[in-house]
């Protein structure tokens, strides 16, 4: 039999052979794009179309629900995993006077008895972008937002080398009374969204992302709703507002609660 004869659609077992492979390639995608995505209960899609894309890893946006366009001036701060890497204790120092202004909302020693973040053993960098931020009113506040106004760059970076010097809140996630929210562990690939310990955790750190463990869950469900709106811009590559957008109530609520997290004896002693 002659290559022609054998390639051809005469060849019973060649006619077998493509309408099997068809077949079994028409189900797969069946299954991949259309099934599978629909099966996902915390999936909501406009149409078929937008199955289809979600499953092929393009990004998406259901038109009724556009992107916020920012209101604020975007945040120019660059930063570096060098950026105040090594402090001088004379920095620590000018830092600990300076923040004696800051003690009544965020706590004497770092710790807040309020729901502002607490700034004890914050990255160095996290700090530094924050209030140059505020000060650009790149991230704007009521309260931080004036007082940002009148600090110089080493005003800045002096009480970023302060409060990273502080001891900080640790990591407290006893099981099974709290068990690990799958977006903070998992995170929700589907929908293109990392874990959060993938950039917040205690072990791997993306620069310029806070430590968020011990946090207020006031505080936390209030940062994330703001990225959600479009309230606050100033997240590197719009990273946070992305991913904020995307997450549900719930999950929010779990990450925060997550987060906040603090053994008993510890949240006495800040009451």
């Amino acid at each position: 039999m002659s290559a022609r004869e054998l390639f051809s659609f005469r060849n019973p077992y060649f006619s077998v052979s493509v309408g099997i492979t068809a077949a079994v390639f028409l189900l797969t995608a069946l299954l991949g794009f259309i099934v599978l995505p629909y099966a996902q209960p915390e999936l909501k899609f406009t149409d078929l179309w937008d199955a289809i894309c979600s499953a092929a890893g393009l990004p998406r946006r259901s038109p009724s629900s556009p992107a916020p366009k920012p209101t604020h001036p975007l945040s120019e701060v660059v930063l570096t995993p060098t950026t105040l890497a090594h402090p001088s204790q004379e920095s620590i120092g000018r830092g600990a006077t300076l923040a004696q202004r800051c003690a009544i909302c965020h706590g004497p020693t770092g710790i807040s008895r309020a729901d502002s973040p607490n700034l004890a053993g914050q990255y160095v960098a996290v700090i530094y972008k924050q209030l140059l931020d505020f000060r650009s009113r790149a991230r704007t506040n009521a309260v931080m937002s004036p007082f940002a106004a009148n600090l110089s760059d080493q005003d800045i970076a002096d009480l970023a080398a302060y409060y990273a010097y502080l001891p900080r809140l640790p990591a407290y996630h006893p099981e099974p009374q709290l068990p690990r929210p799958r977006i903070v562990i998992n995170g929700a690939p589907v929908r293109g969204i990392a874990p959060c310990g993938s950039c917040h955790g205690s072990l791997d750190n993306k620069t310029g992302s806070p430590w968020l463990e011990g946090q207020s869950k006031v505080y936390l469900k209030e940062q994330l709703q703001a990225f959600a709106s479009g309230q606050r811009t100033n997240d590197i590559n719009q990273q946070m507002r992305n991913i904020a957008r995307a997450l549900t109530p719930q999950e929010i609520d779990e990450a925060a609660a997550y987060y906040a997290s603090q053994p008993p004896d510890i949240v006495k002693a800040t009451d």
